[in-house]
């Protein structure tokens, strides 16, 4: 897929949940806040795009991830989730872990241990971009996800069970985003063949199960806050478990 192609999200129907409290309250003044974060959000990740040459990893993650983001965006202005503050507050934290990854590795820092592989093989000839897309999501989902589960609630003064309605929809836009990345970064049918390592590698991962893991990470993180030193090496596994998948993923097979 050339560089300057857009990758379209569409949104799925939102069915709203009759039971769910909002946090905030559902005023303009709210969703215009919410609207404001999710477009700063957007901006930085454009700025990053503009800087990673064709080609590269991160860039291809990026224009993916930056297309997700905007169809959440898009749905949070037209007031398409119940709760959009809360929804936004999600949506922002979980970028914003993406975005500091990045700008650590960018300044010279030691990124999370989930993003290092991505960081790492960013510009190898052998590695397909199809492949770059899954790693990155692979460290987002499986690293970040919980953790900015745990930062919306400690913002929003909730629990998690609170945020699953809003946990559920963006997880809807990203299997949206994972089928389309298949449909766009796939090599042709003459190129994948069934003893292909890249099929096995492409086959070998599951967006439903990273979500899966995270929010029951997300749950876990909640319960140790009060214990520090236990919460601090949860993450730690968890992000090195997460770093050996997105290895795995990475695995040179031009």
């Amino acid at each position: 897929m050339a560089q300057s192609e857009q990758i379209a999200v569409p949104v799925p129907e939102h069915t709203e949940h009759t039971e769910h409290t909002e946090h905030t309250g559902s005023t303009d003044t709210a969703g215009d806040a919410a609207s404001t974060g999710i477009t700063d959000v957007i901006e930085r990740m454009r700025a990053l795009g503009v800087r990673c040459p064709g080609g590269d990893g991160v860039g291809v993650f990026n224009k993916v991830y930056l297309a997700v983001t905007e169809a959440i965006g898009a749905e949070v202005a037209a007031g398409g989730f119940a709760d959009r503050a809360a929804t936004s507050a999600l949506d922002v934290r979980f970028a914003e872990r993406y975005l500091a990854a990045i700008g650590t590795a960018d300044g010279g820092g030691l990124p999370p241990e989930c993003w290092r592989p991505l960081l790492q093989y960013r510009r190898h000839p052998g590695v397909r971009p199809i492949q770059f897309a899954l790693a990155g999501i692979n460290a987002h989902i499986g690293h970040d996800l919980a953790l900015a589960v745990v930062d919306t609630c400690r913002t929003l003064g909730c629990a998690p069970p609170e945020l699953e309605d809003e946990f559920e929809r963006v997880g809807d836009l990203l299997v949206l985003l994972e089928e389309r990345i298949r449909e766009e970064l796939m090599p042709g049918p003459d190129l994948l063949q069934i003893a292909d390592p890249l099929t096995h590698l492409l086959t070998s991962w599951s967006l439903q199960r990273a979500r899966e893991g995270a929010w029951s990470a997300a749950k876990v993180l909640w319960r140790l806050r009060s214990v520090p030193p236990l919460a601090e090496e949860f993450r730690g596994r968890t992000d090195a478990a997460v770093g050996l998948v997105g290895r795995f993923l990475l695995t040179p097979c031009g």
